[in-house]
């Protein structure tokens, strides 16, 4: 009795080792489940990913379709990217492919691209990861840019915090599984055999739809805090319940994110909202609690203190016509949508600039530098994307004016028809008459003598307003006056040949 008390007093405690550091390996068991019981769909999986599979097992490697793609598979869900996992490395992948390129310093991989131009597509393949305890890395003080030089050469390395900044030594199969994040996007499917082969019982909950974090969440969060973006991301792309010991550690988690490069976050951002559930994504998001202080975009969607009236019926209408798109089939640009969330943001620095004796156009150019700079900072292709939400931002006044050559002149523009669907938002909740809208629709779409028709229309309309302002007693709002350009002079004919200023 006395020995057995002196066992328990000495025995580590359950997860006393985890807090030493030293995390012992969450590898599963493996089960191979036929296509009799997993009932997958042959004629779902794509047959570039296919050949790759095959090319790689000819040549005497392990390979398998791995990750989300086996996860829809399952759902019945044909996927719209197909990853491959093996046993071959980088090095090996490339060399058996014509167009393999080698890419990524945290994590390595090969893309196998098949097709040209935007015919394109690529299939992505990974080696077999060991899952390594976070005490066994080293560790640098700063990020991926402030330690550049420390990451050099390094293949396992984490930041202070614990995040993972390089994750490249390779494993068996069985460690690979365990340091996926979510048991149903931690299976491997063999299209030869039909064989789904499943560590962590992924297939239950596929079928019970869960999603549960393997090992331990708080650590999984602190390896890469993105994942707490992909469960909330996941949980409104298949409507799955997050299993409680999974959905606990959200909120204090989230202050990991914080460490997590500004790019990345705005790039998981970007596909919370165009996935196709957008709205489901951010009613997941106010669910969890993460509805404040993640995205410095969706902050100026969810505070209600700063909500401009009919903001949240403009957002939400942006919303919905962003996920009818991605359902159809049709292209979504991340500027559109950006510029939908942060409208209102523009429109009230607009107008605050104007109030102080700005001219419009110079106060709504600032006006969008400036939410530009405060919500979405300094991104990767920043560039293009603040030009095309300006573009969109700038052309609205633009589609009040129906004189002249302008309308003629904003129908050629290459971002008119994103434009026109802001337009299109704006008419849909009444923050202009949804007449200008149809009008513009009808005009990009008319011939010459239609046109026309259209700006004799526009025109006469113009006047009944001014006419009808004038007898209200109104102050009539003068048309503005064109700008008669000066003819230069030839150099020698007096002036002293200067440049004339229009």
């Amino acid at each position: 009795m006395i020995k057995s008390l002196i066992d328990k007093i000495l025995k580590p405690r359950a997860g006393a080792s985890a807090k030493a550091g030293k995390t012992r390996i969450p590898t599963g068991k493996r089960v191979d489940v036929p296509a009799s019981v997993h009932g997958i769909d042959p004629s779902l999986v794509d047959d570039r990913a296919i050949r790759v599979v095959e090319t790689l097992q000819n040549a005497g490697y392990e390979a398998y379709i791995v990750g989300g793609a086996v996860r829809d598979l399952l759902l019945g869900l044909r996927p719209k990217d197909f990853d491959v996992a093996t046993n071959a490395t980088p090095e090996q992948v490339k060399s058996l492919f014509r167009r393999a390129f080698i890419i990524g310093r945290r994590f390595r991989i090969v893309h196998v691209v098949f097709g040209r131009g935007r015919e394109n597509e690529v299939i992505e393949v990974s080696t077999f990861r060991a899952y390594l305890d976070a005490s066994a890395a080293e560790q640098v003080a700063g990020n991926e840019k402030t330690s550049r030089k420390e990451l050099a050469d390094k293949s396992h390395v984490i930041d202070a915090s614990g995040r993972v900044l390089r994750d490249n030594v390779w494993g068996p199969q069985d460690q690979d599984a365990a340091r996926r994040d979510f048991t149903v996007n931690a299976m491997y499917y063999d299209p030869k055999t039909g064989v789904v082969v499943d560590f962590h019982h992924g297939i239950k909950d596929a079928q019970k739809r869960v999603l549960r974090m393997i090992g331990v969440p708080e650590v999984r969060y602190r390896e890469d805090p993105v994942r707490i973006i992909r469960v909330v991301r996941f949980a409104a792309k298949l409507g799955f319940e997050i299993e409680p010991k999974t959905r606990e550690p959200l909120q204090e988690m989230a202050q990991l994110l914080s460490n997590v490069p500004q790019s990345r976050l705005f790039d998981e951002m970007i596909k919370l909202l165009q996935t196709g559930h957008a709205r489901a994504s951010l009613d997941q998001l106010r669910k969890q609690g993460l509805d404040r202080g993640v995205f410095p975009i969706l902050d100026a969607v969810f505070d209600e203190a700063r909500r401009h009236p009919g903001r949240e019926q403009f957002v939400q209408l942006a919303l919905a016509d962003t996920d009818r798109r991605v359902s159809e089939g049709k292209p979504v640009a991340p500027s559109f949508l950006l510029a939908c969330l942060l409208w209102h943001d523009v429109q009230d620095q607009w107008k605050r600039l104007m109030a102080k004796g700005e001219p419009a156009f110079p106060a709504l150019q600032a006006a969008t530098d400036s939410v530009f700079d405060a919500r979405i900072g300094d991104i990767s292709g920043r560039g293009k994307l603040a030009s095309d939400m300006r573009e969109i931002w700038t052309m609205q006044p633009r589609f009040e004016k129906r004189v002249g050559n302008g309308p003629l002149t904003l129908v050629e523009q290459p971002r008119f028809r994103a434009g026109f669907d802001f337009l299109r938002l704006r008419g849909q909740c009444g923050e202009v008459d949804p007449a200008l809208a149809s009008w513009w629709e009808a005009f990009s779409l008319a011939d010459a003598p239609e046109r026309k028709k259209l700006l004799d229309e526009a025109r006469h309309q113009e006047s009944a307003r001014r006419a009808a302002q004038a007898a209200n007693g109104e102050v009539v709002d003068a048309p503005a006056k064109k700008r008669r350009r000066r003819r230069r002079k030839p150099a020698g004919e007096g002036g002293g040949g200067d440049a004339a200023q229009d």
